[in-house]
């Protein structure tokens, strides 16, 4: 039987469940003594699912003696209220601020299911996808020549971090991301490669502690010198000279989530979000 710091948390949803993960994840975040066990039930658009949902909520209650903690993004009321019956702590987004937001509103919400997450803006989904294509064809300094149509350019030493928050970047905000891994060159001459020269304005950099860019490292290739400490804290010296060198905003990514880093440069730079999330 697990501790009272340990716990089960269901995530509860009519669509994906993202909402109601990302939410409930942030409130968890605050409690870091205790250890979460998450599980996710999507796509509750029936009644009889709702009651299953509630027999998995009751019999891990059962099983653990200790009630689960359930986030629920439910929109359909006779869903939802099948879980009133469940063994467990319900945090109800949807009820918590519709309601407030009727009264505030003078009008009754439309409780249409998927609305969070449907293809209602197509013109928004395009854009996603143009910003994804976009950024996947000048991934790595593969290509320089479409430079022109970038927002921002990432540049940093190999296992930064670069691709994952411009995908990130794309898939969210539509922002067009392209990204440029630092190399040799640049660290022993200590300036900019020339297609860069011309894009200096919308330059970012990306950085790392050594230890974690180690560990990165040597988890894709553990022999050699790419993954030797020497020759991180070498090549962080060098991109971090340089940032400075051309004044060159720049963040660490150490510790930090994607979306974490996503914002901090979006905030520095001050890049319009093509679209919102």
């Amino acid at each position: 039987m697990p501790g009272m710091n340990r716990r089960v948390v269901f995530f509860l949803s009519d669509q994906t469940g993202v909402t109601a993960e990302t939410l409930g994840r942030s409130l968890l975040t605050q409690f870091e003594e205790h250890e979460f066990d998450q599980v996710t039930v999507p796509f509750i658009d029936s009644v009889d699912k709702a009651d299953e949902a509630v027999r998995q909520i009751n019999a891990v209650a059962t099983e653990t003696g200790i009630r689960p903690i359930i986030f629920s993004t439910l929109v359909q009321d006779d869903i939802r209220e099948r879980f009133s019956r469940a063994n467990g702590l319900l945090l109800d987004f949807f009820s918590t601020f519709l309601g407030q937001l009727e009264q505030e509103l003078l009008i009754r919400s439309s409780h249409t299911v998927g609305r969070a997450h449907g293809m209602k803006d197509q013109g928004s989904y395009d854009k996603r996808i143009e910003a994804t294509n976009f950024a996947l064809n000048n991934d790595d300094g593969t290509r320089t020549s479409e430079y022109d149509q970038a927002d921002v350019i990432l540049i940093g030493v190999s296992r930064s971090g670069k691709t994952p928050t411009c995908l990130y970047l794309a898939l969210t905000y539509g922002v067009f991301a392209a990204n440029y891994p630092l190399s040799e060159d640049e660290f022993e001459t200590g300036r900019l490669p020339r297609s860069l020269e011309s894009h200096r304005d919308k330059l970012f950099g990306v950085s790392i502690s050594p230890e974690r860019l180690r560990q990165i490292r040597r988890e894709r290739r553990p022999e050699g010198r790419y993954a030797s400490i020497e020759q991180v804290r070498y090549e962080l010296r060098g991109a971090e000279a340089l940032f400075r060198r051309y004044q060159i905003g720049w963040v660490d990514t150490t510790g930090f989530s994607i979306e974490e880093i996503a914002s901090k440069i979006l905030s520095r730079t001050g890049i319009e979000r093509r679209v919102r999330p």
